[in-house]
């Protein structure tokens, strides 16, 4: 796009383009209207009917004149500014603003209204395109200072009037001259902001369920010959019984050639005569073009592009991924990929296996994101064998398009899925992530694990924002957002099974019960180490029988003193000292029936070469939901009988599942008994699996450590669910100066050039903080031994004389601090002693500074991100807990609960506590602090660091001894803008 020729004083805003998903999940660009666009207006115009035309302009208004296309398509960007929404380069709907003044006549600043005025085609109402296209010329409005929007609307256009008022901002109405008059204040309130949200997430979440349950499927690229990726899928999609109907297309096919795996065959989507929904396309890189517009003009949804040869393969390749999103999305497509391994939906009345896993996972409720193909083999692979099952499976490669972001809006109210598992290896929009899991994670669990976790790039294919905080400081943040991190596949694995085979833990008392004493204590010895506060193990000794395993789980599962149990086994031996077979399948009926006597406390199995145990209780049951009227004992261990065993319930295996559900393997592999498995239950979001009377599972674990690894991430969770209920409040405190602040922090960079920004002087830094209540302790310079008596003099003594050069400042450890100078010969014998020893006064930049109350040296710092914002963080000084990176972090705004747990977080916080006989410190001090300081970074962005060192917590109150501030001008808050998708 260019500048228009007529008026080169205005640049073209190219940053106005976006795309968006709409209401249906297909996608638009919005972008400004130009010059060039006349021909385009004209057709769009011609579109729309004449009841449209008499509701824009008030009368009829069947065509448009060469002086209307003239002002409709010639803008300058400030006080005339139109938008189009485009489908496949074509108008579907436009807006614009006209500034106005007081009188409704034309203006411009610093006049702050605009009079706003919509027209969407007809086929494309419904759809949500005006209330994305509002929030798109409100931004605009508000970048050009405008402040007000104005809207005259004829009574009987009642889908306009709901676009205005839906919009959540503050609004006033009235009706005038026979037309309802609105005025809008553009300021984002809270309601706008959730009602964007709430619109973002129905939207992305019904783009993806299109591309999760298509109606139709084409496979562009599958061979005439077995074999090849394309021909690979096309045999997977029948073999999974696939609902929907499924074509091949390849356009070498001979016209001979009708058919391929039993499918219709075509050499184009054109000659396919049908709608088809989704296309999986496996044709060489320099073939997709031709395949995307193919599919584009004739009405394809989304696609699914297992070809590789995109970002990966460096800037050509990155190239042409971006010229692939972007002809796509102008089509009103959206791509899982590409170089993606496919998508899998169990779901019984859709059976998608658009991959290429040869086998789909058995239906179940665990919804399965990976960026990799290689670890969503793996994983695939591992699941099955653990016959566990998926509701979803999506590998989207180098998620170009859909991602993680976008499958977690689908999950969050999916009726299918209880438990999502995500494989990352970088996150796109951390910002909105961490929204989004905290969302998610409020209702069903969210387990992740992070590839490249220290390698400092992303890796080859994915564009990511640049990030100045260490992952160590994201993944607090996330488990802040309720995110169960784990740190291995395995660990991924480990956890997803038994969040959704079990219910969650009240506590992290754990009972421990078994066979081998050994096992036992190496099982209480991992509780420790993970937190948790286990009972004394008890010993059923080596001769305990399947019964005697029951009876022990029965009276810990009543026991109230306990809330969750392990049960530890070793094989039994017998007379000739040959392992007994048989008694494996044994003890798990035992284990499934006790436990199904008492539902609510979840039940691990840690066993030590006994793969009886493991299949056993890994093939009890289908992993597909149970019908409502199912009782936890039926599902889990089948009708009970007077002696106490049960039959094992067995499933029926559909299309493209393995045969043989009793022992579920990945092809190719062998059997596996290390794993753990879990049946799900019909569960709804914010229902703990199995709650609603659905299937359960015992996971069984090779390694204690394993087994309480899983136990205590579900404890955490579970302990996070509970709060998150009451997050906390922001307080309101007395004496903040906002307006002053606001004022200061202008007239400071109003003064700098650098747009890097500026490092507040002390004194600037100490009057700016001052205005939140956040008192620092004067620190006067002391360039001379005189100087340093004149300091003392008007501060009072007892004085501490610091240095303050870059290379010893807050590191006490190397001798550049003295304290409690009582005297001026004390004062100027330290002096001399400083200057001796570590340089020359102005090497040493010394201070002199009142003496404060004792207490423990803190660090309180916030700074602003460009992947997540504002991180609060807090930590005690010196170089050990640096060292150790022994710091907690919070986002900003943070509530008093999140300061009070920050605070309690750290492992050094015993020292704040009376560690060792000492005195606690003033804690509600420390966290009003720490609430003063979220506060002052979340009302101004343009203080994008702040750091307190040190903070001196006392017994009775603090002393902040030192503080810096640095100012810039504001990020981009993408968060709160307008909905669009990432473009890199």
């Amino acid at each position: 796009m260019r500048t228009p020729s007529d008026q080169p004083e205005h640049v073209y805003p190219d940053h106005w383009e976006a795309d968006v998903v709409l209401r249906d999940g297909g996608t638009a660009r919005i972008r400004p209207i130009t010059t060039d666009d006349a021909e385009r207006l004209v057709s769009f115009y011609e579109q729309v009917s004449d009841e449209s035309k008499y509701y824009r302009f008030f009368a009829p208004y069947p065509r448009l004149s060469a002086k209307d296309v003239h002002r409709f398509t010639h803008h300058d960007y400030v006080d005339r500014v139109g938008l189009a929404a485009t489908v496949g380069g074509e108008f579907i709907a436009t807006v614009r603003y006209d500034r106005i003044n007081a009188q409704g006549l034309p203006a411009s600043a610093p006049a702050d209204e605009a009079e706003v005025a919509f027209l969407v085609q007809d086929a494309h109402q419904g759809r949500g395109v005006a209330s994305a296209l509002l929030e798109h010329i409100a931004a605009v409005a508000r970048e050009r200072g405008i402040r007000h929007f104005a809207a005259e609307v004829l009574p009987a256009n009642n889908k306009m009037i709901k676009v205005f008022t839906d919009a959540g901002y503050t609004q006033k109405r009235s009706f005038e001259d026979g037309a309802v008059r609105l005025h809008l204040d553009l300021e984002p309130t809270d309601r706008s902001l959730a009602v964007q949200r709430a619109r973002e997430q129905r939207a992305e979440a019904r783009s993806v369920q299109r591309l999760l349950a298509p109606g139709s499927v084409a496979v562009i690229g599958a061979g005439r010959a077995p074999g090849g990726v394309g021909r690979t899928v096309l045999r997977n999609l029948v073999d999974a019984g696939y609902t929907g109907r499924t074509y091949a297309v390849n356009r070498a096919l001979p016209g001979t050639t009708t058919s391929l795996e039993g499918v219709p065959a075509f050499r184009s989507v054109a000659d396919i005569g049908e709608p088809v929904d989704l296309a999986v396309v496996a044709v060489p890189a320099e073939r997709v073009p031709e395949v995307v517009a193919d599919c584009g003009e004739h009405g394809v949804q989304g696609l699914v592009a297992l070809t590789a040869g995109y970002a990966e393969q460096g800037a050509e390749g990155r190239a042409r991924q971006r010229e692939l999103v972007r002809r796509a999305r102008s089509y009103g497509m959206r791509i899982i990929g590409p170089n993606a391994f496919g998508i899998i939906n169990t779901a019984p009345d859709v059976r998608l296996n658009a991959s290429l896993a040869p086998h789909p996972p058995v239906p179940g409720r665990i919804g399965l994101f990976t960026q990799s193909g290689a670890i969503g083999i793996a994983l695939l692979s591992g699941l099955h064998r653990r016959g566990a099952g998926l509701s979803s499976f999506i590998s989207a490669g180098n998620r170009a398009d859909v991602s993680g972001n976008d499958l977690l809006q689908h999950w969050y109210d999916d009726p299918d899925t209880d438990v999502v598992l995500l494989y990352l290896e970088s996150i796109g929009n951390p910002r909105k992530f961490t929204r989004l899991a905290r969302r998610t994670a409020a209702v069903k669990p969210v387990v992740v694990v992070k590839g490249g976790r220290h390698s400092g790039s992303a890796p080859p294919g994915h564009a990511v924002p640049v990030t100045r905080i260490p992952h160590t400081t994201v993944s607090a943040l996330l488990r802040q957002a309720g995110v169960i991190r784990v740190d291995t596949v395995t660990e991924l694995v480990d956890a997803g099974l038994l969040l959704a085979g079990q219910p969650l833990p009240a506590g992290p008392r754990v009972a421990i019960l078994g066979n081998s004493e050994s096992l036992g204590l190496l099982t209480y010895d991992a509780c420790l180490t993970e937190g948790l506060r286990p009972l004394r193990p008890r010993d059923l000794t080596t001769a305990a029988t399947p019964q005697d395993f029951r009876t022990a789980l029965s009276e810990a599962l009543r026991d109230h003193a306990c809330d969750a149990v392990v049960v530890t086994a070793i094989p039994w031996v017998g007379d000739n000292g040959v392992t007994e077979s048989g008694d494996g399948e044994v003890l798990a009926e035992a284990l499934r029936a006790a436990s199904a006597e008492a539902p609510a406390k979840p039940v691990l199995v840690v066993h030590v070469e006994m793969g009886a145990l493991a299949d056993s209780l890994a093939a009890a049951t289908s992993t597909a939901p149970a019908s409502s009227g199912t009782t936890r004992a039926r599902v889990a261990s089948g009708a009970s009988t007077a002696s106490g065993t049960s039959s094992t319930a067995q499933t029926t295996p559909g299309p493209g599942t393995a045969p043989d559900t009793s022992a579920p393997r990945s092809p190719g592999t062998a059997p596996d008994t290390s794993g753990t498995s879990a049946t799900q239950s019909t569960t709804g979001p914010g229902t703990p699996p199995g709650a609603s009377g659905g299937g359960y599972r015992i996971p069984a674990y090779p390694a204690a450590e394993r087994a309480v690894r899983a136990l205590a991430e579900a404890v955490r969770y579970g302990q996070w669910r509970r709060q998150v209920a009451d997050p906390g409040r922001v307080p309101e405190y007395e004496g903040i100066d906002e307006a002053g602040a606001a004022a200061q922090i202008e007239r400071a960079l109003a003064q700098d050039v650098d747009e890097r920004g500026i490092t507040l002087a002390p004194d600037a830094a100490r009057e700016l903080l001052g205005r939140y209540g956040i008192p620092v302790r004067p620190a006067l310079p002391a360039p001379t031994p005189d100087d340093a008596v004149r300091a003392a003099a008007d501060l009072g003594y007892p004085v501490a004389l610091k240095t303050t050069a870059p290379h010893l400042r807050h590191r006490p450890d190397l001798g550049g601090v003295r304290l409690d100078l009582a005297t001026e010969e004390q004062l100027r014998a330290a002096y001399a002693e400083l200057t001796e020893t570590l340089g020359k006064p102005e090497e040493l930049q010394p201070v002199v500074q009142a003496m404060v109350p004792r207490g423990v040296d803190t660090v309180v710092r916030a700074a602003i991100d460009p992947a997540v914002g504002a991180v609060l963080s807090f930590g005690l000084a010196g170089a050990a807990s640096e060292l150790l990176g022994d710091t907690a972090h919070r986002l900003v705004p943070a509530t008093d609960r999140d300061v009070a747990e920050q605070i309690r977080s750290i492992r050094t916080a015993p020292l704040l506590f009376g560690w060792r006989g000492s005195a606690p410190v003033d804690t509600p001090a420390l966290e009003e602090l720490l609430l003063r300081v979220s506060r002052l970074v979340d009302d101004h962005p343009e203080i994008v660091a702040v750091g307190l060192e040190p903070v001196v917590v006392a017994p009775r109150g603090l002393s902040v001894l030192g503080a810096t501030v640095r100012l810039a001008p504001p990020p981009a808050r993408t968060d709160l803008g307008p909905r669009r998708l990432p473009s890199y």
